[in-house]
């Protein structure tokens, strides 16, 4: 895996966002849980697949998956899937703070455009 992942997942749709509730903190924490609760629904299928094909193989029991403890690499792998997760459950507020930051680059060329042209008239 690749920090990649993490880039992708600030991509945003295309046009304006709806907005459902008065408040666009409301709004933001709606969408966050929203993007949660959709991550653990798949999450959670897929363990139930994987934990019923691996108990009926005989490979592994549910003991075995509880009392497993992961070396290095493995809590490397996991924490890279962490940030991932963060990413894509937080992109709302990563794409604000990147609207807040082009609004604020453009006021800025504006001012600068603006003192450029005071002193070109002194």
């Amino acid at each position: 895996m690749s920090n990649d992942h993490i880039s992708l997942a600030g991509t945003k749709a295309k046009g304006k966002r709806p907005q459902y509730f008065e408040l666009a903190e409301s709004e933001r924490l709606m969408s966050i849980l929203l993007a949660v609760a959709g991550e653990l629904a798949v999450t959670r299928e897929r363990l139930d697949t994987m934990e019923r094909l691996l108990e009926q193989k005989g490979l592994l029991s549910t003991s075995d998956i509880e009392t497993f403890e992961p070396d290095s690499e493995a809590s490397e792998a996991r924490a890279l899937l962490h940030q991932e997760y963060i990413a894509r459950i937080l992109r709302i507020v990563q794409q604000e703070k990147e609207a807040i930051n082009e609004q604020k680059s453009a006021t800025d060329a504006t001012s600068l455009e603006s003192v450029i042209q005071e002193l070109a008239e002194i």
